[in-house]
Parts: structure tokens; sequence; C-alpha cells
């Protein structure tokens, strides 16, 4: 099978998967733990697949997971599956250097959003598309911030008006993201945060509830009750 969805598009997707996901508890690394009876990594690649102008996913699995990966995939949608980093900002860049020529517009997807619709893939790299350099997807943060010191002891309260929770898939032309991956220092919680760093300004879009990081048990259960909920 070729490892390519549709040969027209211009999206090239890559989705870190390496990680342990500790906070999940003891078992397989995260983007493998089961969600409704399969790994989140399925649920997160039939939505991706399901984007219409994705040309291109490219999975960094654990370096020892990667022939199973590939296994597992191969039923839900054609993907690359390379090994990935022993942390998250080496499993994008050797994920990015996997995209064969032919797409111009990079989204990163965490596997751990694996209810992401494909609505807000296809928003992202719209946006992406229309010119902007680099966008993400945002959600209002809701809940009111305190700053605190080490000892717990509340500093002040935060403006949540200015504030916005992240999530993916986070959009670039692929020259800015390949830049920010080549000038990369220290490792950074997400690839925006690099492109931050060169200068690059980040554009914003709405994003979506059902996005949301499947990072703790609860968070496992709330998705259950969502797909649940959609039949």
């Amino acid at each position: 099978m070729t490892a390519q969805l549709n040969p027209r598009g211009d999206v090239a997707v890559l989705v870190p998967a390496a990680g342990a996901g500790v906070r999940l508890g003891p078992g397989r690394p995260k983007a493998l733990r089961l969600l409704a009876g399969e790994p989140l990594l399925v649920h997160a690649v039939r939505r991706l697949a399901a984007a219409a102008s994705v040309h291109t996913i490219v999975v960094a699995a654990p370096a020892a997971e990667v022939a199973g990966v590939r296994e597992l995939l191969a039923p839900v949608a054609p993907v690359i599956v390379v090994p990935g980093g022993a942390e998250r900002q080496a499993s994008v860049a050797a994920a990015l250097a996997a995209v064969p020529a032919g797409p111009t517009i990079i989204l990163v997807h965490d596997a751990a959003r694996a209810l992401t619709p494909p609505e807000l893939v296809e928003s992202v790299a719209a946006a992406v598309r229309d010119g902007r350099a680099a966008v993400i997807p945002v959600l209002p943060v809701v809940d009111t911030i305190k700053e605190v010191d080490a000892d717990e002891v509340v500093l002040g309260t935060v403006d949540r008006a200015a504030l916005r929770a992240v999530q993916t898939p986070q959009g670039f032309r692929r020259s800015v993201l390949t830049a920010a991956h080549a000038a990369a220092g220290d490792p950074l919680t997400d690839d925006a945060g690099l492109v931050e760093k060169q200068g690059v300004a980040v554009s914003c879009v709405p994003g979506s509830e059902y996005a949301l990081k499947i990072t703790r048990p609860f968070d496992l259960a709330l998705a259950e009750h969502l797909l649940a909920a959609d039949g």
C-alpha cells in the first residue's frame, strides 16, 4: 500500500507517538492505550485520514514498536512509521524528515487528542493555506487562574481574558517548521514555541472541545463517554 492518502492534497500530518504516558498509569506507551477497544493512535489516525486535504501521515512510534505500529495502522490508513526519539521534539523532527516532496503545509498532532474532528484539521490547514505562517487551534480559558509561589501561596490572579488553551493539530508552512527545527535548542512542549523563538507570528483559530488531550485516567473516561454519546 502506498503511504499516500489524497494525491492532490497539500498537507502532511506528523504524529509524535513515542511517549510513555506515565500520568495514565503503568502500561503500554500512551498512544497504544485502549479507548473503546482501540488504541488512541488508531482513533487519531482514522480522523486525520478523513480530512480531505491530507496527503501524508507520518507517525513517530516507540523504537521497539515500529513494526507493530505499522501493522496496526495498515487497515486504518496508509501511513509512514518512523522511530521516535526520547523527547517529543526529536520525534517531530524524525517525522518531518520522512515527509516526501509535495506537501507544503505541515500539521503536528498529538496522538493523545484522539477524538479531534477532521473539520478542525481542515480549519488549521486552510488558515495556513490562506497565508499564515503558523496556526494553532485554541479554546478560551474558563477557570480562574492563580499565580503561586514555591510554597503554593497565591501571588496574584491572572487575567484570563487574554489566555488561551492550546490544542493540536498545529499548522505551519513547511519551510517555517523546517527552519525552526534546524535552529532548535532546548526541547519545548510544542512546535509553535519553536516557531515563536524564530520571531514568526503564530495565529489562532477556534479549537474543538473534542480535541481534548487524554493525559489522565479521567480524560480516558471522558473520551469513552463522548464516543458512546456519539454512537
